[in-house]
Parts: C-alpha cells; structure tokens; sequence
C-alpha cells in the first residue's frame, strides 16, 4: 500500500488544475508578486489598490495583502471579507485573486498566509495544524476590523478549498462574521484521515505511527519529517488517479507557482489533523451560508457532507457551477465570473 499512503500525503495540498491554453503568470514580472490573471500591477488613485501590511498573531509575523475599492475614503464605512487560502497555497493566487475582485464590488478585503506558512513567520516551516489555520482567520478578522473604514458589524468570509473547512471550523464560535460563504470547500483532517473519497482507511493506524514516530524525532531535536513533497514528472502526473491531483501539480508548479507555495507539511501535522473534521460541531453556525463548488469537481462531496450537517444555518444554499472541476473554480474566467456573481448577491444581501 506504499503508493496509496503516498497519495494520501501528496492530497495534502489540497489542489487541482485543468490542462487549459491559460499562459504561465510570473510572480517575477508583478512588483507584488501576484499570479494571478488580472492582477493589479501598480496602485493608482482612484482605483483598487493593494496594501502589504504584517502585524502579529501570537507572536508570529503574519504577511497580508489588503485591497480597498475604488475612490476609497478612510472617513467612510465599508463592509469587509476576509478570503482564506487553499492548502498549500499563498495568498498571492487564488486567495488573492477573489479578494481583488470582491474589492471591485466595494468591499475591503484581506488575503493572509497561514502562519509557519509562505511570507509569514513561525518556525519550522510549513507546519499545517488546524488550530492554527483557523486562528489565522480569527487574526484576519481581528486585523481588518480595525482597519481604516471598515464597518466591523458587515464582515463576511470566505474560504477556498482547505481554507473553506477552516472557515467553516472559524465561523462555528466566531459571530463577528455576518456571512459566510465557500469555494470548492476541503475538509482536510477527512482527508488525511481516510484518505481522498475514504481511499485510504485501510492505512491509518500506520500513518497515524509514521506522524507519532515524526514527533518524537522533532522532540529529540533531530531532522524534521515532511510529507507531501513530491517532484513528479509529467507522465507521472498524468497518470495520478484523479483530476484535484493532476490538476494540482499544473496549477501550483506550473501556471501560477509561487515560491512561497508548497505541497510539503510536517509529518507531525498528521497527529492534529488526522482528529480533525471540518464539520464538527458544524450546526454552531447560524449565519447565512452559501457553499459553491464545482459540479464536476470530485471534491463536490464534502461540500454536500458539509452542507447537509450545517443544521443551524436557516439561511443556507449550495450552488454548484456548472462544468467547472475543483480548481478550474480558482482561474478558469467564467467559473471565476459566476462564483463572483453569486458571491455578489449572497453578501450584498447579507452584509
């Protein structure tokens, strides 16, 4: 079973991709190091504008970008969203594509890197706890709500891929969120757990060993263990079982890699994920919630698993876009329209 418990560990980027003609962004070539299509490239008054800010979260630097709309007036009030990223991701793709374009709409927004993750601080590198991935989002929340102009009683959320299931985990006890909203939602610690569509069940008293081995050898101070990490060739990767691993290694490592992205956790993440589900104590959430995914995405069923246990959410939708696979919903130009005009209504209304 060595290949299976590999793909167990590889699913932890939580990623995907479609083979489209879209050409490769450069982080090099955008003075912010964005990667994604449309990105701003210079702040211009009047317009939407990009702010990098850092403030600290437990001690820990945290990286952000904020974006305010255009003719912002710091003397005016705005509502705010707050976008966490994908697992793996930074905030300079997809997390901050939708914070972009959600600012043309007029909101203030914020896209931060996970701490131990990308810009931010912490050490070692590229730990991935879920406590800590849904702190960040209280952080952000905590950040933004104080920034000039924001109205903090309309602030929404949204969460992309991994950072939907963290969201949703935020949004149970934190009602400073109004609204909360998915994309292609990730329920890590079921993967990791059971591996992708429950593959792995078979494994995880071993994988479970491996991560308890992993910590120990962290304690005694000796090398750290990652997982996750994987050079794949291109008949490798087209050859991997589904279409969120094949289209992940183009989407990340190809058209819009990042250098502070990667696949790689430490191994002894696995003790706080494996215990983890983002639906625990989901019916905590009594706020509007809207969950999108792709209809073609084998994710979809963790976004249906997660939305029929939201119980306490009276004002709840799961809208499907049609066509799109898991992350053609992060830059396939009219899956990205349609998420966006949902998102539109759904917060317009709520906040």
């Amino acid at each position: 079973m060595k290949r299976s418990i590999f793909m167990a560990s590889l699913m932890a980027a939580s990623v995907g991709f479609t083979g489209g003609s879209a050409a490769a962004a450069d982080y090099k070539v955008n003075p912010f190091t964005l990667v994604y299509d449309g990105a701003i490239t210079k702040n211009e008054p009047g317009k939407i504008n990009i702010h990098s800010v850092t403030y600290k979260l437990n001690g820990i630097d945290i990286s952000a970008n904020v974006y305010t709309p255009a003719n912002y007036d710091p003397q005016k009030k705005y509502p705010a969203i707050v976008v966490a990223h994908p697992n793996g991701g930074v905030k300079e793709q997809v997390a901050g594509l939708y914070a972009q374009r959600l600012a043309e709409q007029g909101y203030i927004t914020i896209a931060a890197d996970a701490a131990f993750q990308g810009a931010s601080g912490g050490q070692p590198r590229n730990v991935d706890k879920p406590a800590y991935r849904i702190e960040d989002i209280h952080g952000m929340a905590d950040y933004i709500a104080r920034y000039p102009g924001v109205d903090s009683a309309r602030l929404g959320l949204l969460g992309i891929c991994g950072g939907g299931g963290y969201s949703l985990a935020a949004a149970e006890t934190d009602k400073r969120f109004k609204a909360i909203a998915t994309l292609s939602m990730f329920n890590s610690g079921r993967v990791r757990r059971n591996g992708f569509k429950d593959s792995q069940l078979a494994t995880i008293q071993q994988r479970l060993q491996q991560a308890s081995e992993a910590r120990a050898q962290e304690a005694a101070g000796d090398e750290i263990l990652y997982s996750g990490d994987a050079n794949l060739t291109d008949e490798q990767i087209a050859k991997l079982p589904f279409d969120l691993y094949r289209q992940g290694y183009e989407y990340y490592w190809k058209k819009y890699a990042h250098p502070g992205s990667t696949f790689k956790y430490t191994t002894s993440s696995l003790l706080d994920l494996m215990r983890f589900d983002a639906t625990d104590q989901i019916e905590l959430i009594d706020k509007p919630l809207l969950m999108m995914a792709g209809s073609k995405a084998d994710t979809l069923y963790m976004t249906e698993d997660a939305f029929a246990k939201a119980t306490g959410a009276k004002d709840k939708e799961m809208f499907l876009i049609d066509g799109a696979t898991h992350i053609e919903t992060y830059w396939v130009p009219k899956y990205v329209d349609v998420a966006l005009g949902k998102l539109k209504v759904f917060y317009a209304r709520t906040l």
